[in-house]
């Protein structure tokens, strides 16, 4: 066991986990399959590729699916392909959008293990030896991940490469954590999953095609169990405007909060929903998501924003997602500051306090992510 005193610290009021010394490297070499789905990323590929080839301590393949860009990415492609025999590609004649890119690539792999990496994503050194360790070792696990390094500039920041603890969560146990908070923890490229927990949870849901990484993992969570690996920086994750995850609803859309908010709660629904097995985790993330949406709703007139905001479609939201009284305190303090109205709420003395409080919990939230990878 592994400073599990500290962990239980950081992991407070979330559900238990257990917190152990990394194990040595796997005796065998296993074998990941890594799928790049590709469009218009031609000129981010190489590096692409060239962190996944690069990987010590494991055999991989890496299947390219390029989605018909338009900018010649094709070409890049097969020139890559041509010059590994540890490369393949697929070029499509036509574009097909990305939930389809991804599940035909995932439909083909035949690896212990399996990576979606974007095309203008990066694995950090040895990232795949890390993850295959815990994965050998604990063979009840079928997901793990780590932190994955945001970056924008052409030169890459410096990754952390030692691993300092393993982090192991029964899978309803993280799958309660992703009910509680209602957010996906994971960025995407920095996730391993076991290719028999891929196979018995299928591939990516065409009706979520914005939380759609997300029901991946809470799917994979009702299967098997989900680690993290700690100390460790397990892929880069580039940061543009033009990214193929990047949604309407990110960059500060007041309109687009209600597409995520609509979306997650789609993917909660999905894989919940109807099975009497998760039937208080389900009322729980309905719960978490009406919060979530009065939250915004009334931090909107602290912020200023009341009149610009969609308070109204917000509260609508709230009130068809949970029942009132289970959130009666948030009610009223939306009621209080329509009461006061958008104009003076913001900097009124009577909201102050419960700006700075919202304030401490996005730290103590953000520090828990960075720390325990929840």
């Amino acid at each position: 066991m592994f400073d599990v005193a500290a962990m239980r610290l950081t992991l407070t009021g979330l559900a238990p986990a257990t917190v152990v010394r990394p194990g040595p490297p796997p005796r065998r070499r296993p074998r990941v399959s890594v799928v790049i789905p590709c469009y218009n990323y031609g000129h981010y590929l190489r590096s692409c590729v060239d962190s996944v080839l690069s990987q010590p301590g494991v055999e991989v393949d890496v299947l390219i699916v390029d989605d018909a860009s338009p900018d010649g990415s094709a070409s890049v492609v097969r020139e890559i392909a041509a010059a590994d025999d540890r490369v393949r590609a697929i070029c499509h004649d036509r574009n097909r959008g990305h939930i389809a890119t991804y599940n035909e690539g995932l439909s083909q792999v035949d690896g212990d293990y399996v990576v979606l990496l974007s095309a203008d994503d990066l694995l950090t050194p040895s990232s795949l030896a890390r993850a295959t360790a815990v994965l050998e070792q604990h063979p009840e696990v079928g997901l793990v991940y780590g932190r994955a390094v945001a970056f924008s500039a052409d030169e890459l920041p410096p990754a952390r490469t030692t691993a300092t603890s393993w982090t192991l969560w029964r899978g309803p146990d993280w799958l309660t954590d992703r009910c509680r908070t209602g957010r996906n923890p994971l960025r995407s490229p920095e996730a391993v999953m076991r290719t028999s927990v891929l196979r018995a949870v299928g591939g990516y849901n065409p009706e979520l095609p914005h939380a759609g990484d997300l029901e991946m993992w809470m799917r994979a969570a009702t299967v098997s169990d989900v680690a993290f690996v700690g100390g460790a920086d397990q892929a880069y994750y580039r940061e543009h405007a033009a990214n193929m995850h990047l949604t309407s609803f990110q960059g500060g859309d007041p309109k687009g909060v209600l597409v995520d908010l609509a979306e997650r709660t789609a993917c909660f629904d999905s894989v919940l929903g109807g099975d009497p097995r998760w039937r208080a985790l389900h009322d729980l993330s309905r719960r978490t998501l009406a919060r979530e949406a009065l939250t915004y709703a009334v931090r909107s007139f602290e912020w200023g924003k009341a009149e610009s905001w969609p308070v109204d479609e917000l509260a609508a939201f709230a009130a068809d997602t949970c029942p009132r009284p289970a959130l009666a305190p948030l009610w009223r303090a939306l009621a209080l500051r329509r009461r006061v109205g958008a104009r003076r709420s913001r900097r009124h003395p009577l909201f102050l306090p419960g700006e700075q409080v919202h304030k401490v919990r996005a730290r103590v939230a953000h520090r828990r992510w960075q720390q325990a990878g929840i």
